[in-house]
């Protein structure tokens, strides 16, 4: 199994375009290495892919990658895409994907309805792009030789979903975390979660890799920083400190946080924080990072 991080920032990437955040700052300045939005791309031989989560970086991140260029006139490698909730940083890429390219696409039916609200990805044209709809704890062929199982993480719904009332800890298939298996080898890749209940982290057992949520540092991180006025678990986030110690004496190999905003301190490695997560065991997720379990 390889897989390749396409993107490693949350949503807005590093730098987004109207922060003046220091992180964002020092990306625009080439102190700091900036950081497309969400998005992984996974092959069990390394010929036929797809790519968990098409985010709105998507054709940049397409032409950085050399694995995933045309093999001629218009034949992609990419043969599947699969989105782990209806987040814009998720879907948004979709519509850049609709040049007449063959593959399937497949999701929870919580989040195909999330999709299908949206007119403007009827340009997905049906006869090319089939439309999967996956239950959970099921797996399946997501390309040939990985199989994909989709489980329910705590998250919530997306934020043009959201009414008055928003439940940030809903267990359900609107937000999902994904196991991939090749090879005898085993990844687990949850780059939304709000909580890390028991259940969890025994699913998480013995992967031998993780890509875990990074999106924030603290709980209070953007009030503080007066970028916002949401927590982090209010946005469905588990904070970064407190799965840090959640997830210590859980068994797995590698470990990598993914999905990491522009206001964490993550998104400097030269940081206090980043050398504790270094020196937890952790990676740091970037922009063009190959895993191979």
């Amino acid at each position: 199994m390889r897989i390749i991080i396409l993107g490693a920032a949350a949503g807005g990437g590093l730098p987004q375009w109207n922060c003046g955040c220091r992180n964002c700052v020092s990306a625009r300045s080439d102190r700091l290495a900036p950081m497309s939005q969400s998005a992984i791309a996974v092959s069990a031989d390394g010929e036929t892919w797809a790519v968990i989560n098409a985010s709105p970086d998507i054709r940049a991140q397409i032409s950085a990658t050399p694995q995933l260029h045309p093999n001629g006139l218009r034949d992609s490698p990419l043969r599947a895409v699969l989105v782990t909730n209806g987040d814009l940083d998720h879907v948004a890429g979709l519509m850049t994907l609709r040049e007449g390219q063959a593959f399937d696409l497949f999701a929870t039916t919580a989040i195909h309805e999330a999709l299908a609200m949206n007119p403007m990805l009827a340009a997905l044209s049906p006869a090319l792009v089939m439309r999967r709809t996956v239950a959970l704890d099921t797996p399946f062929e997501l390309v040939p030789g990985l199989t994909a199982t989709l489980f329910a993480v705590p998250g919530k719904v997306p934020l043009y979903l959201e009414g008055e009332r928003v439940q940030t800890d809903l267990v359900a298939d609107t937000t999902v975390g994904v196991e991939l298996s090749a090879n005898g080898r085993r990844v687990c890749y949850i780059p939304g979660c709000a909580e890390l209940p028991d259940w969890l982290t025994a699913r998480i057992e013995g992967a031998n890799v993780l890509m875990f949520d990074g999106t924030l540092w603290t709980d209070d991180e953007m009030i503080e920083a007066g970028l916002g006025v949401k927590t982090s678990r209010r946005m469905g986030h588990l904070p970064v400190r407190e799965s840090l110690s959640r997830l210590d004496d859980v068994n797995v190999g590698s470990r990598i946080y993914v999905h990491i905003n522009n206001s964490n301190p993550l998104c400097d490695p030269g940081s206090d924080e980043a050398r504790q997560v270094r020196a937890a065991g952790w990676q740091i997720g970037r922009d063009g990072m190959e895993v191979v379990p």
